[in-house]
């Protein structure tokens, strides 16, 4: 009975809506892949440079996670969205392990549910670009991407952390979120294909049932993100904390999260 017990106390509604929210990222910068790069589709044709493809590509992926930060799913969960970002507020101590678990959990489901409808949509299309699979770029050596994405996932962290760090940039972290992700997957997708998510790259791989090099993608994506934890407490010096673990934190929302320094409903119990 204790065990039921605790199993009902467990925050369910945050771990759905972190699901429904990388399932709803995954489904629409898939599409956007998709339509874009598809085989047969007309934007090879209308837009025959890959450049600005790309930069497409990131605004619409990186915005689709930016608007559901400020949709009511998102305000609930903090819309993490990626286990290398839960996975750095536990180890900043804003998160509860079984909240970890849970956030996780929803996370890489929601990334095969994703991956799962986007299939459905687009059928061959989708395959033809190889269900979304981030793959290093075949010019670039595996030590290179391997490096990209630790970069990449570091800096996206530390901004992350800055931003929620200062209560002027608090309500803007979803903003500097779009525009900084837009940006990566332009320069960085030829190079690793732009991760920065180890749910991402494993969602279209557990549906394609692919795995080559996919290991790089578990390895240094959270590695990017311990490594941005590390560097802010580093440059804080205990003069600055990180204040909420929420991209887009209201205070009529209840928190789940631990060290909140802004107001916020209790959590329920």
């Amino acid at each position: 009975m204790n065990t039921f017990a605790n199993w009902k106390t467990l925050n369910w509604s945050e771990y759905g809506a972190e699901l429904v929210g990388t399932a709803f990222n995954l489904l629409v910068g898939f599409s956007i892949i998709t339509f874009n790069f598809g085989k047969g589709l007309p934007m090879e044709h209308l837009i025959p440079a890959v450049s600005p493809r790309l930069l497409i590509n990131g605004l619409i992926f990186a915005g689709s996670g930016a608007l559901f930060s400020i949709s009511p799913l998102g305000k609930l969960s903090g819309s993490h969205l990626n286990p290398c970002l839960s996975l750095a507020f536990w180890m900043q101590g804003k998160m509860h392990k079984q909240d970890l678990i849970g956030y996780i959990f929803g996370q890489f489901l929601g990334a095969v549910l994703g991956t799962s409808l986007a299939l459905a949509l687009w059928g061959n299309y989708l395959i033809s670009v190889n269900y979304c699979i981030t793959l290093p770029g075949i010019n670039y050596p595996l030590w290179y991407v391997f490096l990209a994405e630790v970069f990449m996932t570091f800096i996206l962290v530390l901004s992350i952390f800055i931003f929620l760090s200062h209560h002027q940039l608090l309500r803007w972290t979803p903003l500097m979120v779009w525009l900084l992700v837009a940006t990566m997957v332009w320069l960085g997708a030829p190079i690793s294909g732009t991760s920065l998510n180890t749910a991402r790259s494993m969602g279209p791989a557990f549906v394609a049932w692919s795995w080559q090099n996919q290991w790089l993608y578990c390895i240094a994506s959270p590695l990017g993100a311990l490594t941005a934890v590390g560097v802010f407490q580093l440059i804080a010096m205990g003069e600055r904390e990180v204040l909420t673990g929420k991209l887009f934190h209201v205070p009529n929302y209840r928190c789940i999260f631990k060290n909140v320094k802004v107001p916020h409903l209790q959590k329920h119990q």
